[in-house]
């Protein structure tokens, strides 16, 4: 899953946001540093990535991805979903995504102190082009790839991977719905107390 799926599967608290998209940006951080409500926020993301690797409904979109851009089906179908999550928004949540987003922007700017250099480079632009808010729109899923392209050690296509979505748009969208009430399940069953 990518940045907008790990943010709604936390919690909810600004600790636990923060710690939902740190999964992506924790390479060489020393997790002892973190508050222990971020910290286990960070483990769930990993958790929850390993949950997603392994599900046959994702396999399968993988599968949808062309030969072309096989190398990189987990990181399209990781952006795809948050599109469909974005686009269904309200299917999943009471809250709006532009209320939700604006949320997530003020708890990392909370805490910008302890982000990764890379993340608290970044957020600037992401808050003011509303990153998370703009997964519903296919147009900025382009500025997304374009972005993790640029991103890559070694020259890729990867701006150019939105054909993989438009071309697989029915079947991605059917794979989500059947695989996202899944994911949250899961989720949950992380945040519940586990007995002694």
């Amino acid at each position: 899953m990518n940045y907008l799926a790990h943010l709604l599967l936390a919690d909810g608290s600004p600790q636990t946001l923060v710690g939902g998209l740190l999964g992506d940006f924790a390479k060489g951080l020393d997790l002892s540093s973190l508050p222990a409500a971020m910290r286990e926020a960070l483990l769930a993301h990993r958790r929850i990535d390993a949950f997603t690797d392994a599900h046959e409904t994702v396999r399968r979109s993988r599968a949808r991805i062309s030969p072309g851009f096989s190398r990189f089906a987990g990181i399209l179908v990781d952006v795809f979903y948050d599109h469909f999550l974005a686009v269904h928004w309200t299917a999943y949540s009471h809250e709006s995504l532009g209320s939700f987003s604006r949320r997530v922007y003020a708890a990392l700017r909370l805490h910008e102190a302890l982000l990764p250099a890379r993340l608290a480079r970044v957020l600037p632009r992401m808050e003011a082009e509303d990153w998370l808010g703009g997964y519903a729109e296919i147009g900025n899923i382009a500025h997304a790839l374009e972005g993790l392209q640029r991103r890559m050690k070694r020259p890729t296509r990867l701006a150019s991977a939105l054909s993989e979505l438009e071309a697989g748009y029915a079947g991605l969208a059917q794979d989500f719905a059947l695989f996202f009430p899944q994911l949250r399940r899961f989720a949950l069953n992380l945040q519940a107390p586990q007995p002694l």
